[in-house]
């Protein structure tokens, strides 16, 4: 193994590329996040263009057709796991197909699972609904002012979400409730991740701050990180990496407040002398535009993550490879406002990858795993299949 090999592996939380073959199971027929934005007036992406990401088979988008020379190789891939979850795509991005769905709670959460949050914690609990981030703040925002009571909600997802105001329950502590509902959500209620939710304002002008904080169960298997991790390799997480794999398998972190200092953290590790991989997640698309059903600002973000595209391309060194993909869909134009079970993108660039190699669908988001593990030399051991041999030059 060569000391300079890096890999930069980004994830577009939610930017799907069209309904997979089971989305009519999740009421997701139809679904094609990516084209919903490209619909938008704001809807720029020239790089992505060029590296072929519209030549992938059903990457559809408004003014932007395939190009006949490609910079990257590129694919779709079709989830093995069940279900559409942050925690479920990313576990088998790292080799890890999940056949049995984390629970949900469409109904609320049992009354089990609440009283012990009660006594944990030493607080009363609001609404416990399945409920939008923003309008749960709105509608029971009041109310936790006034009796310090924890606002607990749900979604569509594997989650538990406590959203407190800062100046009721302050962040630190928020955080402690939160590792304190993560250890009661096991077994039957072991729902992907706990999520903390602060936010602060006046009624009706609520606003959630960025020191939102996601406590996730253990991947159950090693994954590519923990590989890595073995062979003496850096493995850094930009984003919310850190928090959707517990700190299982990574050397180092860095927090984001939003895309821009995804992005803008990203080009600093690339300036920086390492070995191995950078894997970063950036979650605006999903969280402020996916789930908000907001076209124009999802059109926004991927224009943005564009523009910056360049510049990231053009930080890599010879021995550097780019991964850009997904980990689910998330269809602005929809009535529904949660994930979409989507196929999802793989594009791969570098100096030492071959343009124009389209490589249709693959099974199995641990494409991406085992093409990594594969680049670095080590150990295959996850559920998916290198595509490496077939792109390098």
């Amino acid at each position: 193994m060569e000391a300079r090999k890096r890999v930069f592996l980004i994830v577009l939380d939610s930017v799907g590329i069209g309904a997979a073959p089971d989305a009519p199971e999740y009421g997701d027929e139809g679904s094609n996040t990516v084209y919903a934005a490209s619909t938008s007036e704001y809807f720029h992406t020239p790089n992505l263009q060029k590296l072929g990401f519209f030549n992938i088979e059903g990457a559809r988008a408004e003014g932007f057709a395939p190009v006949e020379n490609p910079l990257g190789a590129v694919m779709r891939l079709r989830e093995l796991s069940k279900g559409k979850d942050t925690t479920t795509g990313h576990w088998e991005l790292a080799g890890i197909v999940s056949r049995e769905p984390m629970p949900v709670f469409p109904e609320g959460f049992p009354e089990g699972l609440i009283s012990r949050l009660r006594e944990a914690t030493g607080r009363e609990i609001l609404c416990n609904l399945p409920y939008s981030g923003t309008k749960v703040i709105l509608d029971y925002g009041r109310k936790h002012e006034e009796s310090g009571a924890l606002i607990v909600y749900t979604s569509a997802d594997s989650v538990l979400q406590i959203a407190a105001h800062e100046d009721v329950v302050p962040v630190k502590e928020l955080y402690e409730i939160c590792g304190k509902a993560r250890e009661i959500c096991s077994g039957e209620w072991g729902v992907g991740r706990v999520i903390a939710r602060p936010f602060t304002g006046t009624y009706p002008d609520y606003v959630r701050t960025p020191r939102r904080h996601d406590y996730s169960l253990k991947p159950p298997r090693r994954t590519m990180l923990d590989l890595l991790k073995n062979i003496g390799l850096t493995v850094a997480a930009v984003g919310k990496i850190n928090d959707i794999f517990a700190g299982q398998g990574i050397t180092e972190a860095v927090r984001t407040a939003d895309n821009a200092e995804g992005i803008m953290r990203t080009l600093e590790y690339m300036k920086k002398d390492f070995t191995g991989l950078c894997f970063t997640n950036l979650v605006d698309f999903d969280m402020l535009y996916g789930h908000r059903n907001d076209v124009d600002g999802y059109a926004k973000a991927l224009t943005y993550f564009d523009g910056k595209l360049g510049e990231l391309m053009g930080a890599m060194r010879e021995d550097d490879i780019l991964l850009i993909t997904a980990d689910h869909g998330c269809d602005p134009s929809t009535p529904s406002t949660d994930h979409s079970r989507e196929y999802v993108p793989l594009v791969i660039y570098g100096e030492k990858i071959r343009g124009g190699i389209n490589l249709g669908t693959r099974d199995g988001f641990g494409t991406v795993a085992a093409s990594v593990l594969d680049y670095f030399g080590a150990e295959r051991h996850v559920e998916g299949t290198s595509v490496l041999w077939m792109c390098q030059k």
